[in-house]
Order: C-alpha cells, then structure tokens, then sequence
C-alpha cells in the first residue's frame, strides 16, 4: 500500500492559486459559441466595406464557455474589496456603499430612463436630480450647482472653466492659479489644461497655507487659489476666513477641492467660509461606488455671481410647476458632458442622504473624524507625526522611525497585505518629507472591532522593522502574487502579452 502511494503524484497548487492568462488556456479549435445558420442572404463584405473590411480578429484565444467562466469567477475571487475588509487609502474616502443605494438605482423607472425622454415622460428623473441639486447646496452653503461633471478631476476642470469664464467677461485677464505644497495632485494639472500658470504656495510648520506667503503672493494677475480643506495631511485650515479675504480683497476666487467633504457634511459648509466654487465627489463623500475607472461624479457648486456661466442645461422650475432643462444661456462655458451627467451616481447620492437624514449626515462626519483619531492615537507612538495639528477624517504618520532600519512606507504597505488589509496611501501628500508619508482614512464605516485589527496589525509591523526588517523588505509573503520589481514595471512597462511563438497558445 506504501509503494502504490508513493507512485501517486500529489497536486502541488491547484490551478485557482495560480490562475494563468486567458490566452494561456487557448486550444486551436474552441468556441464559446455558435450562431445559427444565416437566414438572410449572404452579402459580399467586400464590396460593401471596402479596405475598411477587417479579414480576421487577430491572436484572440480560443476557449470554452466553461474556462470562460471559470477563468473570470477564479480572477473575482482575488479582488480585494469593501465588502471584504477595511480600505485604509487616504484621502480616497472609501466607504461602504449601502445596499438599499443599489435596490433604488436598479428601479425600472430609473435605471431604464433614456436621456432622450421627453420632459413630461421624465418628471421622477427630473425631481432626482432637482432634489440632490438643493440637498448639495444646501449642505455646501453655496447658491446653485451642476451635477454634470463625471468625476472629481472633471469637476476641478469645470470649477477653474467657470473662473476663466468669470474673469473673460469681466475684461480681466488674470494668468496665475495658486496652488499649495499640500493640494491634491490633480489640481495643478487642472489649473495648467484651463490655461493658467501654476504658482506653489509653501505651507507652515502646521501643515496649513502660510498666510504671509499667501498675502505675499496674491495679487490682480491671480485669478484664484485651488484649496483643499481639510488639505491632504487631514488638517482643517483655521485661518480659512483669513484666506478668503485676502482673495477677494484683491479679486481673486476661492476654489475649494471637496475631495474631502466627508470631514465636514453637518458641520461646517464651504459657503459660509468664503468659497466661490468647489467640486464634490459623489463617489466619496457620498458613497456612490468608487474605482475602478468609474463611474464617479463630480458635481460643482458655485456662488451666486458664477451662475451665469454653469453648463448647460440647467434644471429650472417652469411656471406650471413641472421641471425642466433651460438652454438658454448665453454665457454658459457650454456641455462639459454627455446629457446630464452619470445619472446613476445620482440616484445613489439621493438614497444616501435622504437615509441618513441631517442627523445622520452629522453623525457619519463625527464618527469618520472620531475613527481617525482613535488610530492616531493608537499608532502616534510608533509611527511619526510630521505634523501635530488636529486631525480631521484621516491621519498622516511617516516612515521616519523604520527608515532607520531601512524600512519605508512602500515597503509598510506591502507587509500589511499579509495581515489581510488593503495598503494605506504611500508617499503622499509630498509635503512630508522624504515622501515618507503614512496617509490612513478609516472613513465612518469601519467598526471599533476592525480598527482595532488594523491597529495590532501596524503595531506588528512596526515591531517587525524594529526587530526582523527583513521579512518587510521581502514582503508581501502571503499573496497571490509576490513582490514586484517596481523599477522596472515603471520604466519597461509591459503593456500586453506576446506568445512567445506561433505555437504558443496550443499547449496540450
């Protein structure tokens, strides 16, 4: 019985460990289809289509329906995601998307809408997105909004479109945005597409605009300053009132980046510290689903003197009482996306907010501020705070104290794969130094017991640097796939498989 055994050969890793490229699985001859015979008459390609005729598909695999799906199902099982466990990513904020956001927006009325409806067809879709309109400005302190933009980036570049638009018709021809060290990075890239040169603005010893600098710098060839507040060290800006007026003492405009709204919905609205534009981000604060490459939304709310100028169309109250779209503005920046924006994010917006109520908005604010600061405080004695001042909903540590044993935040992120988390934010904001930045937004949704695995988890790590560096510098361990030659995948990108011969994709 011993001798038969030992004849046996043993699997060693299961292919749904160690799933291979949809090419890799291909065999000449398989199909995952077949059409039924043509009932029509056949037409020569040829002739109708001309050089535009494609004669074959190229090097596609050939497979089954089955490794299809059994190819696609293996691949899900690896992805990481809320429903899973805690995404740490600073200044992301991303939450769970509740269930009750996705029975709404799949209701047949809803999802089935066609843009091209009438008005009077489309009164429900109408009234949504009137309803999110006056919640939005309601929570943001600002005078209107569009919900046109498609993501937060987008929203930046409408919200600088608008100044531009502002400043046109006035006959002022301003150059310069200012920007701080501690900005998203998107921002400087927005303010450069809109036609405008960049200027930095140093933060202090807090992590906030220096108020000297900024009075220093500000003058009538700068059209606005791009803020992020709370900025990307989740600091709030307590001079925010001083900022807005020395922009507008000299005529500038306040932009607020809303990335981070999740730190202030119910307690402090933008408007009423002297913003004249911001963005939101739907896919954030106000959990619709985010990654992925989208759907986001990004609408941007305005004061009162930018209205003239917001995309087209706008919803308007007509004098029967029935909403509708008014095209008619002369000096709108014109469509800055198909129809009307991603109507989906919208419904699930409007779920989101109508669920939780003002109370309940308050309370995710608090409890996302609350999760950060219990982090901090559970972590601020083995990582480093760079910056001490209070923090919002995320908190920034750095790798200073394991950079000692040559450890960095990099490598940190990667051995918290093995504890079973999604990585933090690394190196940014770059306002730390050395880019050694530590960036963790636990967002309300996280519970005490969760935290608290993440906390024992960093705390191990942070023993680990101390102690055994090693196994951090070598890891992830315990993943699918292991480390990464980073270098080389970012300067020597391999965009897209090649067999290596013809013969390549008909393995046995």
């Amino acid at each position: 019985m011993s001798d038969m055994n030992s004849k046996i050969k043993k699997v060693t890793k299961h292919i749904s460990q160690n799933e291979g490229l949809i090419f890799e699985r291909s065999s000449a001859g398989k199909a995952a289809y077949k059409l039924p015979p043509l009932d029509v008459p056949e037409v020569d390609a040829a002739k109708v289509l001309g050089s535009a005729l494609r004669d074959g598909l190229g090097n596609m695999p050939e497979v089954s329906e089955f490794e299809i799906i059994r190819h696609f199902t293996r691949l899900s099982t690896w992805n990481y995601a809320i429903d899973l466990g805690m995404y740490p990513l600073g200044s992301c904020t991303m939450k769970y998307n509740a269930r009750v956001n996705e029975v709404v927006v799949r209701m047949d009325g809803l999802a089935n809408a066609h843009p091209y409806l009438p008005e009077k067809a489309a009164q429900g879709a109408l009234r949504v997105m009137k309803d999110l309109s006056d919640a939005l400005i309601e929570i943001t302190g600002m005078d209107a909004i569009t919900l046109q933009p498609a993501a937060g980036a987008h929203g930046e570049m409408t919200g600088i479109m608008l100044v531009r638009a502002y400043f046109d018709a006035k006959g002022e021809k301003r150059r310069k945005v200012l920007i701080p060290d501690s900005a998203h990075g998107t921002n400087p890239a927005t303010a450069a597409m809109c036609g405008y040169q960049v200027e930095n603005l140093k933060s202090n010893s807090k992590g906030m605009v220096d108020i000297e600098s900024l009075a220093a710098q500000m003058n009538e060839d700068v059209a606005a300053l791009m803020l992020t507040n709370p900025n990307t060290l989740g600091v709030f800006e307590e001079d925010i009132h001083k900022i807005a007026d020395l922009m507008h003492a000299k005529g500038g405009l306040l932009y607020m980046d809303g990335a981070n709204m999740n730190a202030l919905v119910g307690k402090a609205r933008p408007g009423d510290f002297g913003v004249d534009v911001m963005h939101l981000n739907l896919h954030k604060t106000f959990s619709t689903p985010h990654g992925g490459g989208g759907p986001g939304s990004g609408p941007v709310a305005i004061k009162k003197h930018l209205e003239p100028y917001l995309p087209t169309p706008v919803i308007v109250t007509k004098k029967d009482g029935t909403l509708g779209f008014d095209y008619d503005r002369p000096k709108t920046i014109g469509r800055v996306k198909a129809f009307y924006g991603n109507f989906g994010m919208h419904v699930r917006a409007l779920a989101y907010i109508l669920a939780n109520g003002p109370d309940g908005l308050r309370q995710t604010t608090e409890d996302a501020v609350l999760n950060a600061n219990y982090l901090r405080k559970k972590l601020e004695d083995v990582y480093e705070l760079p910056f001490k001042s209070p923090s919002m909903h995320e908190v920034v540590f750095s790798h200073r104290l394991q950079a000692a044993n040559g450890v960095k935040t990099g490598d940190i992120a990667k051995r918290l794969i093995d504890y079973g988390f999604h990585p933090y934010t690394t190196a940014f904001p770059m306002i730390v130094a050395d880019h050694g930045a530590i960036m963790i937004e636990p967002t309300e949704s996280e519970p005490k017991e969760e935290l608290d695995l993440f906390i024992d988890a960093m705390r191990s790590i942070a023993e680990e640097a101390a102690t055994n560096p090693e196994i951090i510098l070598t890891a992830p361990h315990n993943a699918r796939v292991q480390r990464m030659d980073e270098v080389t995948a970012n300067r020597k990108p391999v965009l897209r498989w090649k067999p290596e011969s013809k013969s390549a994709t008909e393995k046995p």
